[in-house]
């Protein structure tokens, strides 16, 4: 079945631009989100309390959203891109409704995995969705605009959440999704339809059950432990040991599976195997620096929250910027040369903010992130559509899907390891986060292991098959995808 949008243009006025600013109201929601909770902390934690639960608010999103993205991706490869993605959005919008109205630190956190649920389904449907509507020419440019999303998101939100928790109530930061979440609703079921031959399916409720299991255990046992427990704990190694035997239990199911829900040949293919490996490195890459660049520069410097988050925000401007220009580069020399050129650019970057540590310049640090988010924008765009670009339509959502799945495990895993780096620096010198010698020395070590992340991705890079890049205007065989009538 052919596609039958007009390939013309990429802009917003092209018969597909409804469609583009509807993926990016949607996207919008998930970036705001992510930044716009932490400046209102303090009151959140004054009107509530529960002080020491504060980190679930945020560990609770991120294992809901990484443990339900592979089923959400399989789910869109069954039934489609529209009905999950909507799921996503009236999920998120429950969510943020809830977490509105909590009334404990305990009722907040089990709202936010609510929001978690959602956002699931809403960040990888919506590039799944371009992946399906856009040429291997065109998904670059449309990538950079979606990326552009993050770049707005990461000084709006912070502002968002600073101004309702200064001057309205921390509640706002909620309330301000709904508005959000009908436009996305209205703009996907107004301009988004796809054609869709059904059939009978068997869902895989085993496979779903052990893989949600098995990835909630261990990315717990990973972000908690030595916070919440130590790592040789019963309850950490309690953790671990059933994860891992639910996720074998997982993988037997699946190989007798008639449609598992993560089928196991996403894992022998060489091209999908290392793209799944460059995410994970990115994920790491990404969270190293956006959790420790700002507290370097106000604990090493001084600076205020706002110039030290402008300083982090050059990463997030250099990203979406690399990201609509890649298409140019791997037309001309393929994914995998544009890939090893964006991990240059951040073995460099991350090797110089390592080097700098000690001795901490503000626009040294801002260019740093701005060169690392060049090179994350060359690595993280061409390699997920060398991914895609590889699968006909009905194995798209769950390559998309994995892919973005190894990049929150990356997240995850990142943050076990930094923290504890951190706060072994912390440790060893026998001072608290507030001695500025002390944040010095622990986001040094830090920005070191981020180098050394940046480095093992060179290494999944180089093992990327030389993929050719497919002709400009190929979609591959796909279920039209079109603006609706009305």
């Amino acid at each position: 079945m052919t596609n039958t949008i007009s390939r013309s243009d990429v802009g917003f006025r092209s018969e597909r631009g409804p469609i583009l600013i509807a993926l990016m109201v949607t996207t919008g929601l998930v970036a705001i989100d992510a930044t716009i909770l932490a400046t209102a902390v303090p009151s959140i934690v004054k009107d509530v309390g529960g002080f020491a639960q504060f980190p679930w608010l945020f560990s609770i999103y991120l294992l809901a959203q990484a443990v339900s993205v592979p089923v959400y991706a399989k789910l869109s490869d069954v039934v489609g891109r529209k009905p999950i993605i909507l799921i996503g959005i009236g999920l998120f919008l429950l969510g943020s409704i809830l977490c509105g109205f909590a009334w404990s630190m305990p009722a907040l956190i089990a709202f936010r995995a609510v929001q978690g649920l959602g956002a699931g389904a809403v960040q990888p449907m919506a590039i799944t969705i371009a992946g399906d509507i856009y040429t291997v020419a065109e998904r670059a440019k449309v990538q950079g605009y979606l990326a552009s999303v993050w770049a707005i998101s990461s000084v709006v939100g912070p502002t968002l959440g600073g101004v309702f928790s200064q001057f309205v109530s921390w509640r706002g930061i909620f309330f301000v999704n709904i508005p959000l979440c009908i436009i996305a609703i209205v703009l996907i079921v107004r301009t988004f339809s796809e054609r869709i031959e059904h059939r009978r399916h068997k869902v895989d409720y085993a496979g779903a059950l052990l893989l949600t299991g098995s990835l909630s255990l261990l990315i717990l046992a990973v972000l908690e432990g030595g916070q919440a427990w130590a790592w040789n704990s019963p309850i950490s190694i309690g953790a671990f040991v059933l994860g891992a035997l639910l996720l074998v239990a997982f993988v037997l199911v699946e190989r007798r599976a008639a449609e598992p829900i993560l089928p196991l040949w996403v894992f022998s293919r060489r091209l999908l195997l290392t793209t799944s490996f460059i995410a994970l490195g990115t994920g790491a890459m990404l969270i190293g620096l956006t959790s420790y660049v700002p507290t370097y520069l106000e604990g090493a410097l001084g600076v205020v929250p706002l110039v030290a988050g402008l300083a982090l925000a050059a990463l997030t401007v250099g990203w979406p910027l690399a990201a609509s220009l890649s298409g140019r580069l791997y037309l001309r020399i393929g994914f995998r040369n544009t890939a090893l050129i964006g991990m240059s650019l951040t073995v460099l970057g991350t090797l110089v903010l390592a080097i700098l540590g000690p001795t901490p310049v503000l626009w040294a640090v801002a260019l740093c992130c701005f060169v690392v988010g060049l090179g994350m924008g060359l690595i993280a765009t061409p390699s997920l559509i060398a991914a895609q670009s590889s699968v006909p339509w009905n194995e798209r959502g769950v390559v998309t899907g994995t892919n973005l799945f190894a990049r929150s495990i990356g997240s995850a895993v990142g943050v076990a390891i930094f923290g504890a780096i951190a706060n072994g620096i912390f440790l060893s010198l026998g001072k608290g986060e507030q001695d500025a010698h002390a944040v010095s020395s622990a986001s040094t070590a830090v920005f070191v292991a981020v180098a050394i992340a940046a480095v093992a991705t060179v290494a999944a890079g180089f093992a990327m098959p030389r993929t050719p890049v497919s002709a400009p205007n190929a979609l591959g065989s796909a279920p039209a995808a079109e603006p609706a009538a009305g």
